[in-house]
């Protein structure tokens, strides 16, 4: 038995359409409410990981939470958050939180992400978007479904979705 500290697990917190998109220009396909408080909801209180276009998208840190952007730009200081310019030093500096640390976007940090990420948040929007960017493809075969939780359309969210929580087996 070893006294080394446990890294902490990596999660991922995404919304993405049946196409696994999750936007265009820089911004969000959709507006819904109840992902927001879902994703609120989940991070809160925890470490956020994020690319720089994803924080310029957000426009400030997210209350409640440590906020780590990664950037190539080593120059670049942001007033409340943490920046770093790999996932990698993103990853080393949060190595002894106890707390799951959230991987929150883009596209290109999720793909760094996966393979490393022991749960899944994944809230899907059953509609297929036009977009220019999107979340990799999930090989179910890799994961464990440990809840779902589907919802209708309604007044204030346009589209049927799913909340879901996969944990890699």
């Amino acid at each position: 038995m070893t006294n080394e500290p446990k890294s902490p697990t990596l999660s991922i917190a995404v919304a993405v359409g049946e196409n696994f998109a999750i936007g265009k220009n820089n911004q969000l396909l959709w507006h819904m409410p109840a992902d927001l408080k879902f994703f609120k909801q989940t991070t809160s209180g925890h470490t956020v990981v994020m690319g720089r276009k994803t924080f310029d998208s957000v426009g400030r840190p997210l209350p409640n939470r440590r906020n780590i952007v990664i950037t190539r730009d080593s120059s670049l200081k942001i007033d409340g958050v943490e920046v770093v310019n790999s996932l990698d030093e993103a990853l080393e500096i949060t190595k002894n939180e106890e707390k799951p640390v959230f991987i929150v976007g883009g596209a290109e940090i999720y793909r760094q992400a996966l393979p490393k990420t022991d749960t899944l948040y994944l809230t899907t929007i059953h509609h297929i978007f036009d977009a220019d960017t999107f979340f990799p493809a999930i090989d179910r075969d890799e994961w464990d479904l440990v809840s779902s939780d589907p919802h209708k359309a309604d007044e204030k969210n346009k589209y049927d979705y799913t909340f879901e929580v996969l944990k890699r087996r």
